[in-house]
């Protein structure tokens, strides 16, 4: 199975923006439907946001995050990124990438993560 580095989480005020970056090996992410996943304390990891293979679809897991997140894979890179602004402390949580699990297993071994902190 291939590997992620995810990278880019950090502490930031309600509204301002961070820019996460996920940087698969072993396999080429351009095989995949790719997704970011997130996971709040104390509750189950979620899906937010997933783009096919070719960039051509991309789903957003609520309106909120559809008007403030963008979803951006650069197959040249093997490396998925997520665009997050006006960003919410309901925003807190780790986040993580990995191919999107409506199109089959997890071809990816989870990484460890970049932890997201959103401050009021």
């Amino acid at each position: 199975q291939g590997q992620l580095d995810e990278s880019g989480g950090g502490l930031v005020q309600a509204g301002g923006s961070l820019r996460l970056s996920c940087a698969a090996s072993g396999r080429n992410i351009s095989d995949y439907n790719m997704a970011w996943y997130r996971q709040a304390p104390g509750k189950e990891r979620e899906i937010v946001a997933s783009i096919s293979w070719s960039g051509a679809n991309i789903n957003y897991a609520t309106y909120s995050v559809k008007h403030r997140f963008t979803i951006i894979r650069d197959n040249d890179k093997n490396t998925l990124y997520l665009q997050m602004n006006s960003l919410e402390p309901e925003d807190t949580a780790m986040y993580y990438c990995n191919s999107d699990h409506h199109s089959g297993p997890y071809y990816f071994n989870w990484g460890k993560g970049t932890l997201v902190t959103v401050s009021s």
